[in-house]
């Protein structure tokens, strides 16, 4: 039998716990660490946490390696199954900590994927109806892109949380902090017409069914809050019907966003206010977007580029 869905051990709801109250974690991280945990949980089957040994943290995370999982979630599993035994023994039930001596796994350095300008518009721009549902697709997608914010960070949003005449956004980030960006003209004009009595009023139920959904700002056509996973189903159906399905995926906006900035001379500490990066080492990774890109151009135009040759 497996933890997929029975209760966790006491000691491991006592660490989420602890995740919540001490260090402040949202609810998606504390999901997914709670995915990561069953699958660990999983893996060591009938030997308990207590007498977990380096040998078999060690074989754990090969055994994900090998599973076809990707770097990154590789990666992120161990750091859940490190930070559990140092919870361990930081509350005094271990005595030692058998992930210490494990390397946490290396994730490649990829360079996040932006789609042109012009693709972006092509997407933008194939939103041409007036129905609710479309109203409301294309606030999803010029907010995304016009704010460079996260999609969790879209659909958390809550009424008080849009500032229609400032043109402003009050946007909770990763560890719930709070960041202010501005709305372009296209997102606000979206808004505005999702505000309009043919848009969010149009899909709002009679009786909400929770609080949380009377004050979302996205709603689904059941006039419920939208999920995560339902924005992201309408980001990738309309870039289907343009043809750019094969190169989207969640976060493909906000890349966007980023690396356009950067082509056009936004500096460096504004871009990381507005995605809301902890540390600038993060946005930095946009400027090799934005070199590669001037490569390319460079490549492509220039008579005494030499193309072909190594740089």
């Amino acid at each position: 039998m497996t933890l997929a869905s029975a209760e966790l051990p006491a000691e491991v709801e006592g660490f989420l716990t602890w995740l919540v109250v001490e260090r402040g974690r949202s609810a998606p991280t504390i999901e997914a660490y709670q995915r990561d945990l069953r699958r660990y949980l999983n893996f060591l089957g009938d030997r308990s946490i207590s007498g977990v040994t380096t040998d078999d943290v060690v074989e754990y995370v090969a055994s994900l390696g090998s599973s076809g999982l990707a770097p990154a979630t590789v990666a992120r599993a161990a750091v859940v199954a490190r930070s559990l035994h140092r919870y361990r023994v930081a509350e005094g039930l271990g005595e030692s900590d058998p992930t210490a001596q494990v390397e946490r796994p290396r994730v490649p350095t990829g360079l996040p994927k932006a789609l042109s300008e012009a693709k972006v518009n092509a997407l933008l721009d194939s939103i041409v109806g007036d129905a609710a549902v479309d109203r409301r697709d294309r606030v999803i997608l010029e907010v995304l892109y016009g704010c460079g914010i996260r999609i969790s960070e879209l659909v958390g949003l809550g009424l008080g949380d849009v500032d229609v005449d400032g043109r402003l956004l009050r946007v909770f980030g990763k560890g719930s902090k709070e960041r202010i960006v501005p709305l372009g003209r296209p997102a606000t004009h979206a808004l505005e017409d999702w505000f309009d009595p043919g848009g969010r009023p149009a899909v709002a139920p009679e009786r909400w069914r929770s609080r949380s959904d009377s004050d979302a700002v996205v709603l689904n056509q059941r006039g419920g809050r939208l999920t995560r996973q339902g924005a992201w189903l309408v980001l990738r159906n309309r870039a289907r019907l343009v043809g750019l399905g094969a190169e989207m995926h969640p976060h493909v906006l906000r890349h966007s966003c980023a690396t356009h900035m950067l082509d056009h001379g936004a500096d460096l500490r504004a871009v990381q206010e507005l995605l809301g990066h902890a540390s600038i080492s993060t946005t930095q990774t946009y400027t090799k977007v934005a070199t590669e890109r001037l490569w390319e151009s460079y490549d492509a135009a220039h008579p005494r580029a030499l193309r072909g040759a190594v740089r």
